[in-house]
């Protein structure tokens, strides 16, 4: 099944690139070499797309890194309550990716969405923002959306992760007189170095292909402005029926994605060294 449904999809998805693909039955699809990639150099949304995907990487993962890490630190101990603040955490996580974009859409929505409503509270006036149909109001939202979607899970790794530390090596450190914060930077984060390079290799991967929140929310717009790699691969294959050169899309980020995990796994077994 693996190879059914992946591997072949992967490398006919490589052969569509080098051709002009049509994909009713009968018809000629004429090779084509490189000129769907030479393509993507000249494409100006392509550079808007690449863009917002890595401001969006840039963004996202190191807040949800950081949120994770702080709040599993809180709850790692014996806190009141701390298996339903635990819970309450990871639950957006198991949410799906369409409602949650409607409730933001919703939310953030032109008029009297409940941003602009509690805008109005402060502003002593009506607020009319149109969050989504604006560059980079429409960014931010997808950004918190990614961000609150995503936190709680670094913070289940990362809770694991310091459930698991010896409680001896930080007691010892205590005990020889480290500051909280001397100990965080000399003994807790180099001991963590493996789990936070495990969550820092997934969620760029992750972030580098978001598509759903962009797609349901703003879908790619206003004029391609919010546009991201997969939504552009998306609309070119089944918007303009242009499959050849969203396979090429498609194809060269498989690619990066590729080098950036062999440079993954060189760090970590450096590491492990």
């Amino acid at each position: 099944m693996y190879a059914a449904f992946t591997v072949y999809p992967i490398f006919r998805q490589f052969d569509i690139s080098f051709f002009t693909w049509h994909i009713f039955p009968g018809a000629t699809s004429p090779f084509v070499g490189w000129s769907n990639y030479s393509f993507i150099l000249h494409d100006p949304v392509i550079r808007t797309a690449a863009f917002n995907s890595l401001l969006y990487v840039v963004i996202t993962v190191p807040v949800q890194m950081a949120l994770g890490l702080f709040a599993a630190a809180i709850l790692t101990d014996r806190l009141p309550g701390a298996t339903f603040w635990r819970a309450l955490i990871f639950i957006p996580v198991i949410t799906s990716w369409v409602i949650v974009s409607y409730i933001f859409a919703y939310i953030f929505s032109a008029g009297d969405g409940l941003a602009n409503s509690f805008l109005s509270l402060f502003a002593g006036h009506a607020v009319r923002i149109d969050w989504l149909a604006q560059t980079w109001t429409g960014n931010a939202v997808i950004w918190l959306l990614g961000i609150w979607k995503g936190v709680g899970w670094s913070f289940i790794i990362f809770l694991a992760a310091l459930d698991g530390l010896p409680r001896e090596i930080v007691e010892a450190g205590r005990v020889d007189g480290a500051s909280e914060r001397r100990l965080w930077r000399t003994v807790i984060i180099p001991s963590l170095r493996s789990s936070i390079v495990f969550v820092l290799v997934l969620l760029v991967i992750g972030a580098a292909g978001v598509f759903q929140q962009v797609y349901l929310m703003t879908a790619g717009g206003p004029y391609n402005s919010t546009q991201v790699l997969f939504t552009y691969a998306y609309q070119q294959a089944f918007q303009f029926f242009n499959f050849s050169y969203a396979a090429s899309i498609a194809s060269l980020f498989a690619v990066v994605l590729f080098s950036f995990s062999v440079v993954e796994i060189q760090v970590l077994r450096r590491h492990e060294n």
